[in-house]
C-alpha cells in the first residue's frame, strides 16, 4: 500500500547505494523493515528504487530522509516536496531465511544472500538470530554446509599465504584442553607454517584467544598478523578482530545468549575460517563424553565424517582425532590458570599437567604425519623431542614477543593476585565423575572468561583415590562478590563424585 511523505535532503552518503530513511515509529506503522526495497515516486517520469533504513532522531514523522545518492543531480527533489512511497519487496536474504525455517533446502544464491547481508550488517540481530535458530531446528545438508563455508569465506578477507599451511583445531566443550597453545609452537619450531586464529569462549570459561590474551595481545590487523607469521612462522590471534568469515562471528554473537550452536553450524564455522586462512592440512580434536559438547562416540563419528567431507570440497586434508573426555585436560580452568598450565608444559615445570602435555604431543604428532613431514609412527616422538629440548618454549616465547607480550614470562607469574577458596573431600573413596558442564557453569559465575584470573584449579584426577579432607579443587576469583557467586553456583552441582 503506497503512502505519502515529505522529502528531506540529508548530507549523508553510502558511497554507492541510494538510501532513504524514515522515522522508526512511522516504519512500524507501515510494516517496513530495514533493507526493504521501496519505490520513491515524485511524478510519472521521476521515480527511484532505494534501500530503506529507519532512524529514531534524524528524521521526523511525516518525512522521508534522502541520502546524497538519491537527490544529487535531481533538481525535482527538494525539501518539503511530497513523494509517494511504495513498498516493493523484502531482501532476498529474508525470504531465504523464511524458507529455511520451513525446513526447505537452500541453493547457493540464497545462502550467499543471507551470509552477505549478515556480513555487511544488512540484517538485524533478530533476523540473524532467526537464521541461526533455523539451522538448529532443521540441520543442513552437506551441500548446504559447503555453500555456507564458501559464502562465509568469500564475503571476508582471505589470508592467501604463499606456502602450505597446517593447523590444529579443537571443537571445545572440555574445560581447559588448551592443547592448541602447545601444538602451535611445537609445529612452528620445526619450520612449518601454522597461523592460528581462534574464537573467544561461547559456552565455556575460556577460549584459546581468551587464554592467549593473558600472555600477549590477540587483536591484530591482517597486516600485523602477516608480519608475525613472517617472523615466527605462526601466530595465536583472535579471529573476530579480522574480516575472516565475518558473518560467522556475528552469528556466534547472537547465539551466545542461549549458548546455542548446532553441530552442523560448528563444522561450518570452523571450516569457513580454515578456508579463509588457506589451510591445507588440518587435525581436528573432537573430544566426546557424557558431560562434553559431543555426548558419545556414535555422534562424534557422524560429526567427524562431516569435517572430512567438507574439507574434501575445498581440498583440505582433514584428520579427526576422537578421544573420550571424562575430566578437564590440565589442572586449571579459566584464562590465567589455563595459560599457567600451557607455560608449565612448555617450560617443563615440575608441576606441569602431564595429561595436557601428552595429548598435545600426540595431536602434534598426528599433524606432522598428516602433512607428510615424517614417516607414519614417528610424529609423536618428534613432537616430544621439541618439548623436551626447549625448542617449543623458545618458539612460543618468540610468538608472545612478536604479538606484543613480555619476554620470558614465568609460568607462575600469570595467575597471581586472585582470591582463593579450597574445596575438600567430604569422604574417602575413588573419583568416579568430574562434571565438565558443572565446571563451566561455576567458572563463569566466578567471572571467567572476562575476568582473566577467575576459574578453578584441580588437585585430583578422574579415577584417583582420595581421603577425607584431601583438596579436590580451588576456586579463583578477582573479588569477594565474584567468589560468593561462584560458591552459590557450586551449591547446585556435585562437581566431583566420590564412591
Amino acid at each position: 500500500m503506497p503512502f505519502y511523505l515529505k522529502s528531506k535532503k540529508l548530507d549523508f552518503s553510502t558511497g554507492d547505494e541510494p538510501v532513504a530513511v524514515i522515522n522508526q515509529k512511522e516504519a512500524e506503522i507501515y510494516g517496513i523493515q530495514p533493507h526493504d526495497k521501496i519505490l520513491l515516486k515524485w511524478s510519472k517520469h521521476h521515480e527511484m528504487t532505494v534501500d530503506f533504513q529507519f532512524t529514531k532522531s534524524k528524521v521526523e514523522m511525516g518525512h522521508v530522509g534522502l541520502f546524497r545518492e538519491v537527490w544529487r543531480g535531481n533538481e525535482w527533489i527538494d525539501d518539503e516536496v511530497v513523494v509517494e512511497v511504495i513498498p516493493l519487496s523484502r531482501p532476498a536474504s529474508i525470504e531465504a531465511i523464511k524458507k529455511k525455517m520451513l525446513g526447505q533446502a537452500l541453493n547457493y544464491e540464497e545462502i550467499y544472500s543471507i551470509i552477505k547481508d549478515i556480513a555487511t550488517d544488512r540484517l538485524t540481530d533478530i533476523e540473524t538470530t532467526y537464521y541461526a535458530a533455523s539451522g538448529y531446528i532443521h540441520p543442513y545438508s552437506l551441500t548446504e554446509m559447503e555453500y555456507m563455508v564458501k559464502a562465509m569465506a568469500e564475503t571476508g578477507e582471505m589470508m592467501n599465504l604463499s606456502e602450505k599451511v597446517v593447523d590444529k583445531h579443537s571443537i571445545g566443550g572440555i574445560p581447559n584442553n588448551r592443547t592448541t597453545m602447545v601444538v602451535i609452537p611445537i609445529i612452528a619450531s620445526l619450520g612449518l607454517c601454522i597461523p592460528k586464529t581462534s574464537s573467544r569462549a561461547i559456552t565455556s570459561p575460556s577460549g584459546t584467544a581468551d587464554t592467549m590474551e593473558v600472555l600477549a595481545p590477540v587483536d591484530h590487523t591482517m597486516k600485523k598478523i602477516k608480519e608475525i607469521i613472517k617472523k615466527t612462522g605462526a601466530c595465536l590471534v583472535w579471529g573476530g578482530g579480522l574480516a575472516l568469515a565475518p558473518a560467522d562471528d556475528k552469528i556466534i554473537e547472537v547465539s551466545r545468549p542461549l549458548a546455542m550452536e548446532s553441530y552442523d553450524k560448528m563444522v561450518v564455522s570452523i571450516m569457513a575460517k580454515k578456508v579463509a586462512m588457506g589451510v591445507d592440512f588440518l587435525v581436528i580434536d573432537l573430544p566426546y563424553g557424557p558431560t562434553a559438547k559431543v555426548k558419545d562416540l556414535k555422534l562424534a563419528k557422524t560429526i567427524a565424517n562431516k569435517f572430512v567431507a567438507v574439507g574434501e570440497k575445498f581440498k583440505i586434508k582433514v584428520k579427526v582425532v576422537m578421544t573420550e573426555a571424562l575430566e578437564p585436560i590440565g589442572r586449571g580452568v579459566g584464562p590465567a590458570l589455563e595459560a599457567r598450565d600451557v607455560l608449565r608444559v612448555l617450560q617443563q615445570h615440575e608441576l606441569r599437567p602431564r595429561d595436557l602435555e601428552n595429548k598435545a604431543i600426540y595431536l602434534a604428532g598426528e599433524l606432522l604425519e598428516l602433512k607428510g613431514f615424517c614417516h607414519k609412527g614417528q610424529g609423536k616422538k618428534l613432537a616430544e623431542k621439541q618439548i623436551k629440548s626447549g625448542a617449543a618454549w623458545q618458539k612460543m616465547n618468540e610468538i608472545i614477543v612478536a604479538q606484543g607480550g613480555k619476554n620470558n614470562l614465568k609460568a607462575d607469574s600469570v595467575a597471581l593476585g586472585a582470591l582463593r577458596y579450597e574445596i575438600h573431600a567430604q569422604k574417602s573413596g575413588k573419583v568416579v565423575l568430574i562434571d565438565n558442564k558443572a565446571i563451566n557453569e561455576i567458572c563463569m559465575n566466578l567471572g571467567a572468561p572476562h575476568e582473566k584470573i577467575a576459574g578453578m584449579h584441580f588437585h585430583i584426577d578422574y579415577g584417583e583415590k582420595v581421603k577425607k579432607g584431601d583438596k579436590l579443587f580451588t576456586l579463583y576469583a578477582k573479588t569477594e562478590d565474584r567468589l560468593n557467586l561462584g560458591l552459590k553456583a557450586l551449591e547446585n552441582y556435585q562437581v566431583v563424585v566420590i564412591k
